[in-house]
């Protein structure tokens, strides 16, 4: 039987991870959810934007906050731009999902490309302080990280709930005809919240830079954590999609403590199929 305090930081762990999870999953959650657009590509976003981060800090000395002021910008453009071509192109449903795991590919080989498949790890001094909470250590970086994604995901579920601009993407989102015809220009929304949904997916990605070794096989690795805490978050519900990340991320902590790191990856789709069984009100 593990310790108290190996437990305990195993909890902590949990919870700070189940927050990057969640941040890696707010794009894809508010795209599928009010664009209907399964738009993985967004993961692939979030690794690109890990090394794009890594090569801006190793090569150029450029810090984190730096970098996120170059790549948030362009990955807001880059996601307008895919959002129009899918739309330009009517892809949709599940035929999104196809198109955009062809480019979560074609980024996976890229990254290859440029940055080989040797792991790559950011040092910076900062990045492995921490605080000592009774015999817990809680990592600055990674409680960042879990704050921010914590902050974006109340912040898009207020704008959805009581704003202007969240009620007509939710209107649009139930009937696009019928919302166009009180005067909502979901074309534009849309676009917008595509751009909304990249942004956020390189604020993961720096975050994943600063907190893990990378990876191109990673990708993949994180791809269906991350899908798991879409579905059970409940599509377009950024809100969900943390507290299903924090969920996930204790259990497989708990699980690696308690019984056998092997035995982690089963459990985010262990708890997918007991809930899709079970089907609870806000799937």
């Amino acid at each position: 039987m593990p310790s108290f305090t190996l437990l305990g930081q195993a909890l902590v762990s949990g919870v700070l991870i189940g927050g990057l999870y969640g941040l890696l999953g707010l794009g894809l959650t508010l795209s599928w959810g009010l664009l209907h657009l399964i738009n993985i590509a967004y993961f692939g976003l979030a690794f690109l934007s890990a090394y794009l981060t890594y090569h801006l800090g190793e090569v150029y000395h450029l810090p984190p906050w730096y970098a996120a002021a170059l790549l948030v910008p362009a990955f807001f453009a880059a996601g307008v731009a895919l959002h129009w071509t899918l739309a330009r192109f009517r892809v949709a449903g599940l035929v999104s999902l196809l198109v955009t795991f062809g480019l979560i590919v074609v980024v996976e080989a890229v990254i290859q490309i440029v940055w080989t498949a040797d792991f790559r790890k950011l040092e910076l001094p900062y990045l492995t302080a921490s605080a000592k909470l009774g015999p817990v250590y809680l990592p600055y970086m990674e409680l960042t990280a879990f704050l921010i994604a914590a902050a974006l995901a109340a912040g898009a579920w207020a704008v959805l709930r009581y704003t202007y601009f969240g009620k007509a993407v939710r209107a649009a989102a139930e009937e696009p005809s019928m919302a166009a015809a009180y005067g909502i220009n979901h074309r534009a929304n849309a676009l917008l919240i595509a751009g909304l949904c990249a942004a956020s997916a390189a604020v993961a990605g720096i975050f994943i830079a600063l907190t893990t070794t990378l990876a191109p096989s990673q990708m993949f690795a994180w791809f269906g954590v991350v899908f798991a805490v879409v579905i059970i978050g409940g599509l377009g519900n950024p809100l969900g999609a943390l507290v299903a990340g924090v969920l996930i991320g204790v259990a497989e902590s708990m699980t690696m403590a308690l019984i056998a790191p092997a035995w982690a990856p089963v459990v985010a789709f262990s708890l997918l199929i007991a809930l899709l069984i079970w089907q609870p009100r806000w799937l």
